[in-house]
């Protein structure tokens, strides 16, 4: 059944679902035309909205193009080429390979999202590499379906916002523990539910072997060597740039702050230390750091669709945001709640934002509001309540491809080649949040 529904659903998406960024225009137009319908905001307001929030995500865009071309470079090292070749190496077919490739990603994302999302797919191409007759675009797909677990993992947005001094719902409810959102039954029973349950169904979604996609092999050649032989009469500037020492010296200054960093905040990892520490692994591991820039270049070639495709998010989250129309949609689901459907309403209404707003941090500011203080009235469940909101977010981001980019871009494939597996994904991992939400 996953192998039927995922081959029509890509048969689907290779007609109708445009490029990316076509997506991210036409929902903007969207998003402006329901503002303007549902809303008592005018047009000109509604264009100032757009355009003071389409540079907001300049930070998280560097963060989201670091983290692309930082981890590029740290697989085409030659240490970690060896590691994921061992650990590829245990998939002996094409279906034990997508199998192996969705609980790497799903175990990956758990442990931090970014890490997840660029190290889930630099295996699914080793995985490519190694397993002869794989379906290339399912092997990546399996990779971004692993990111259905991160919501729930040890880098959730929400669980954590909810748990820190002055974020937007403090005042409404006042903190939620992790011990009343992560650390829960029902939460255990989503996440390990994931890891056991989608290798399974990525499995039936192998094609038939005449129906597979072999990947073009320049898409997997080898990147050339990074490190450069010094001639005897090198100058100065040229020892320098080839320098083992200094590679060193600054890797050392990196640990230094890492360790300061973990002993001051704890086991939080963020965007920006997965970003410092796939930089100094890199540096180190490539040894010089004219050849950590080498393998930085051709990384940096990926990182288009992000840098372009962005700003546009930002400036529908915020008409999202100060139109009011991100309130209406969780208010209209919570009218038709009750005590006990409460997270699984607040759960469908967090999918259904989460195609105009793909961030947790942005969901949080936009939902938390409405979402707790109805969870409060209701006498709902808080901690499942901040749940419910992450688990729409990340179950819908089968549907929207947003968080796709990084992994597509270190792949060199587009949305269309892997849509219609994580379409199957989204239909087949629902049951496991709705039993989830209800039963625990």
């Amino acid at each position: 059944m996953p192998g039927r529904i995922s081959y029509l659903m890509t048969r689907l998406v290779s007609r109708w679902l445009p490029d990316p960024l076509i997506f991210a225009m036409l929902l903007t137009l969207q998003v402006f035309g329901l503002a303007l319908w549902l809303t008592p905001v005018t047009p000109v307001s509604l264009v100032g909205m757009w355009g003071d929030g389409f540079w907001n995500l300049l930070e998280f865009s560097m963060q989201m193009a670091l983290i692309v071309v930082t981890g590029h470079a740290l697989a085409s090292s030659g240490p970690v080429r060896r590691l994921l070749r061992s650990t590829a190496s245990l998939a002996k077919t094409p279906t034990q390979g997508v199998m192996l490739v969705t609980f790497f990603g799903s175990v990956a994302c758990i442990i931090n999202w970014g890490f997840g999302l660029v190290v889930g797919a630099m295996f699914a191409r080793e995985v490519a590499r190694r397993v002869a007759g794989s379906h290339y675009p399912l092997l990546i797909a399996c990779a971004y379906i692993g990111f259905l677990t991160w919501g729930g993992g040890f880098s959730g947005s929400m669980p954590l916002l909810a748990a820190t001094p002055g974020n937007p719902v403090e005042h409404i409810v006042g903190l939620i523990p992790v011990s009343q959102t992560l650390f829960t039954g029902f939460n255990l029973f989503i996440t390990l539910a994931l890891i056991v349950v989608m290798p399974l169904v990525t499995r039936m979604m192998m094609p038939a072997p005449h129906q597979v996609v072999t990947i073009d092999p320049e898409l997997l050649r080898e990147e050339a060597p990074t490190r450069k032989t010094l001639a005897t009469d090198a100058t100065p500037a040229e020892r320098l740039e080839e320098s083992r020492l200094l590679a060193l010296i600054i890797g050392a200054l990196g640990i230094a702050f890492l360790v300061i960093w973990f002993i001051g905040h704890g086991f939080n990892i963020t965007i920006d230390t997965v970003n410092l520490m796939f930089m100094i692994a890199g540096l180190l591991l490539h040894g010089t750091p004219m050849a950590y820039m080498r393998a930085a270049v051709v990384a940096a070639r990926s990182t288009a669709g992000i840098l372009i495709q962005f700003p546009f998010y930002a400036g529908i989250q915020l008409m999202m945001e100060h139109s009011g129309l991100g309130g209406l949609i969780t208010e209209f689901f919570i009218r038709i709640s009750s005590q006990d459907t409460f997270p699984l309403m607040t759960f469908f209404s967090s999918a259904l934002i989460n195609f105009a707003v793909p961030s947790g941090g942005g969901h949080w500011v936009i939902q938390g509001p409405f979402v707790m203080q109805a969870a409060q009235e209701l006498g709902a469940d808080m901690g499942k309540s901040v749940m419910a909101i992450a688990y729409g977010e990340q179950w819908m981001n089968m549907a929207q491809p947003f968080w796709a980019l990084p992994a597509l871009a270190i792949a060199g494939l587009g949305v269309r080649d892997i849509m219609g597996f994580c379409m199957t994904a989204l239909l087949f991992s629902a049951p496991l949040f709705i039993i989830g939400l209800l039963l625990f």
